[in-house]
């Protein structure tokens, strides 16, 4: 019970911040489509799909490594072990760090020009660059947090580097963005960078001052750095891969757009309203379960270690059926209020039938994400790895067939069917690996019904506004309907469970 309750506490104050961050970056990101327009959306995020893979690069699987070692150094009684694990992974973070950082800087002008046909990013690439060092050391930093599940440090330095990347982007942006669309694209990542070496300098604070528990290591620097590369590389293998095929994926969409007849303008126009408006609204409310599918990785790390199978497949089991009773309320709930949601948020109506588009794949997505982070836990790197990269590259040839033909509807389904893929092979995963137990009627049939009656409720109850109306009337029948589904579903949780106990007892009668 004690191990629940820290478990949930921590889970729930990440999940908190985590949704106070997301929710002032959607926002924010609403304020960005506003000020920088369609085409500016799109071109950055061309761009940030090349910083990503850099990003990538630089951390190379670290963070999840000092997470995996330091839960588990823990959980086998040698606690002791820690602070050697840090400092190798921190030159090990150094060392790709820099690697990154001068691939950047130094190839800015020709992925500009000859990949990107584009060479309004070289500029902001070469800034950008500037920034993989503190993320890289970042990495490390979070990773232990996790590890240690001492969660607030990372929450207050999240937080505090979220208000930083607004605060400076907002005023850059106002600043730039009458001088048209490279100007505010610049302005962005300038934000960004500022933000990212900032926002380390805090994390290392806090390092500093955490760190005295476990100062001595037990092992030497060499051999803690070998264990640190064996564990890392694998992961970092896999994230290059997997970043270097979604980096080619990104940036034909644009082209292929083009090649299918679309101006330039408008084909960055129409990826940046899918890819940088609605599906960032898609995957909003995903953010509480990233918050606990984080946590589920050391606590299955520290069992596998302690070889616990039981509370692994009761930790499965409940991690699984509670996702589909949220991901069923979250479906309904955004398909129900695309239109509005689009107009809201961005002032965009096609924004909203993507929205609408993407919304019956959304059980798909959220229950993927906490399979992922499970068979992580119990140390199914590689084939997470390899359903990984055979994703991508069907994507890619996917992308290469369909846009040209479909437009960026293209690119939707490519999204719909690639997360069908993903999801059933790391479900089968799973379910070799754990013994967990699904209630789809009760989980999910329940659920989904109970939120389309609250939808209608809603309806009738809300009758005026449309899809015009404003971001707070919008908010309260948003609120309201998930209020009224939560009511119903609990109710009907309750009557089932009475059901069942008379049921019982009959029969033993």
């Amino acid at each position: 019970m004690r191990y629940r309750i820290r478990f949930f506490k921590s889970a729930a104050m990440l999940t908190a911040v985590a949704l106070a961050m997301r929710t002032a970056a959607m926002l924010f990101g609403a304020f960005i489509s506003r000020s920088v327009g369609a085409e500016g959306v799109g071109l950055y995020t061309v761009i940030m799909t090349v910083y990503s893979f850099a990003v990538t690069f630089a951390t190379s699987g670290i963070s999840l490594t000092v997470t995996r070692l330091v839960a588990a150094a823990i959980g086998e009684g040698r606690a002791e072990r820690v602070g050697s694990v840090v400092r190798s992974a921190l030159i090990y973070s150094l060392f790709f760090g820099a690697l990154a950082t001068a691939m950047l800087f130094f190839g800015a002008d020709l992925i500009g020009r000859a990949i990107l046909d584009d060479a309004r990013a070289a500029l902001p690439l070469k800034v950008l660059a500037f920034s993989l060092v503190p993320i890289s050391f970042g990495s490390v930093i979070s990773g232990y947090f996790v590890g240690v599940k001492r969660v607030g440090f990372n929450a207050a330095a999240q937080v505090l580097g979220q208000m930083i990347k607004i605060c400076v982007t907002v005023i850059l942006v106002t600043h730039f963005s009458s001088r048209g669309t490279e100007s505010s694209v610049l302005a962005l990542c300038i934000g960004i960078t500022l933000t990212e070496v900032i926002a380390f300098f805090m994390q290392a604070l806090e390092l500093a001052y955490d760190r005295y528990r476990y100062a001595k290591g037990m092992r030497s620097l060499h051999s803690e750095l070998s264990d640190v590369a064996k564990n890392a590389l694998p992961l970092a293998f896999s994230a290059y891969v997997r970043a270097a095929l979604l980096s080619i994926e990104h940036i034909l969409i644009p082209k292929r757009l083009r090649e299918g007849g679309e101006s330039a303008a408008d084909a960055y126009a129409q990826y940046g309203i899918l890819h940088g408006m609605a599906l960032p609204l898609v995957l909003y409310p995903m953010t509480p379960l990233s918050s606990f599918s984080g946590m589920l990785v050391p606590e299955m790390a520290g069992d596998m270690s302690a070889d616990n199978r039981a509370r692994m497949e009761r930790i499965a089991s409940e991690a699984m059926n509670m996702t589909l009773v949220y991901c069923a309320v979250c479906a309904v709930v955004l398909f129900g209020f695309s239109e509005e949601l689009g107009y809201a948020v961005y002032g965009s109506y096609e924004a909203g039938r993507y929205i609408a588009t993407l919304a019956p794949v959304i059980p798909i997505m959220y229950l993927d994400h906490v399979t992922d982070s499970i068979l992580k836990g119990v140390g199914e790197q590689v084939f997470s790895m390899w359903v990984n990269i055979t994703d991508s590259i069907i994507s890619v040839i996917l992308v290469w067939f369909l846009i040209p033909r479909l437009g960026i509807l293209g690119y939707a389904i490519v999204i719909v069917v690639m997360e069908a893929y993903n999801f059933i092979l790391s479900f089968m995963r799973l379910r070799k690996r754990i013994k967990f137990t699904l209630s789809l009627g009760r989980c999910f049939a329940l659920p989904l019904c109970a939120t389309l009656l609250s939808l209608l409720i809603s309806d009738s109850a809300f009758r005026f506004g449309g899809s015009t109306s404003d971001v707070g009337w919008l908010s309260a029948k948003v609120v309201f309907t998930v209020a009224v589904s939560v009511l119903f579903i609990s109710a009907s949780g309750a009557f089932i469970t009475i059901f069942n106990d008379k049921k019982t007892e009959k029969s033993k009668v």
